[in-house]
């Protein structure tokens, strides 16, 4: 008899004031994904089976975002409450220790969540996605990683909206779906899900609300206090594994540079044609990379 492979169970979990949709796959020790903008849950689903197989497996719908709540004060989308919303995740599943994995904005709250509470964390695992002082200091020393940020500056204006809905959602399509379309790791069915996670009421506003909320001071000419900080608040005590596809046109190779000032324990595993999309592009790769961090 053939073992029965293991279900994509779609949940609903009340927390920290809001209701997060996340989708669970196996049992085992908790091991949590953790999307970025412009996807959802569903950019985890070749890790959720994979990982499945012998973890518990969760990926949420991040608040803002797809099935979750999407509070309409952008104050909401602070840091602290995007912390918040995932250790309280964690204890609604009944886990006080996990893995972390996480690309993009997933990572952008998952490195500020190890800093703050390491206890939580067996392990990290950072996919394209920033340290927030390696960043800031690209962002104000570097013109190259400047200049590849603009669309930042877009993002936070009230037209945001109207520009990435325009034409079907022409623009985040081109930017995910095109090139996995033409190569084939992206199919038409992926590409429905997603037109269909962006057309939920409020969706694009919640994902927007993240830069809107965001403070990237350095580079909008504020003052940014935080590059004279003390490292030692921004230090990520937990073993962490960088994976980074070197070809990402949005946040560049600089960012790995000094990185293990504030990550004393850290693995970096760079994929030279690899883009921003590279959990995509690579999943066979990817998964035995964290595999090999987690299993280690």
């Amino acid at each position: 008899m053939p073992l029965r492979k293991n279900v994509f169970e779609h949940k609903y979990a009340d927390v920290n004031n809001i209701r997060l949709h996340y989708v669970t796959v196996g049992k085992g020790k908790l091991i949590m994904f953790l999307h970025g903008f412009p996807e959802f849950w569903y950019e985890w689903k070749n890790q959720l089976a994979e990982f499945g197989r012998d973890y518990q497996a969760v990926a949420p719908d991040m608040r803002g975002y797809n099935l979750s709540s999407k509070p309409v004060e952008v104050e909401q989308y602070r840091m602290k409450y995007l912390i918040n919303d995932i250790r309280a995740l964690a204890e609604h599943l009944g886990y006080k220790k996990f893995i972390l994995v996480a690309h993009d904005w997933g990572g952008g709250v998952a490195w500020p969540f190890a800093i703050r509470h390491p206890e939580y964390l067996e392990k990290l695992i950072i996919i394209n996605a920033v340290h927030p002082i390696t960043f800031m200091r690209e962002l104000r020393d570097n013109p190259a990683q400047q200049k590849a940020s603009q669309y930042i500056l877009v993002y936070r204006t009230p037209k945001a909206e109207e520009i990435l809905s325009r034409n079907n959602y022409a623009l985040p399509a081109s930017n995910l779906l095109e090139d996995g379309l033409k190569q084939g790791y992206f199919t038409e069915e992926d590409r429905k899900a997603y037109i269909e996670a962006w057309s939920q009421p409020g969706a694009l506003t919640g994902g927007l609300n993240y830069y809107r909320a965001a403070h990237l001071g350095s580079f909008t000419g504020e003052s940014d206090d935080s590059l004279s900080a003390d490292p030692s608040l921004f230090t990520v005590v937990v073993p962490t594994l960088v994976i980074w596809g070197e070809k990402d046109k949005w946040l560049l190779t600089g960012n790995l540079e000094g990185l293990e000032k504030y990550v004393p324990n850290l693995t970096i595993k760079r994929i030279p044609d690899g883009s921003h999309w590279v959990i995509h592009e690579k999943p066979g790769l990817v998964n035995s990379y964290i595999r090999e961090f987690i299993e280690g």
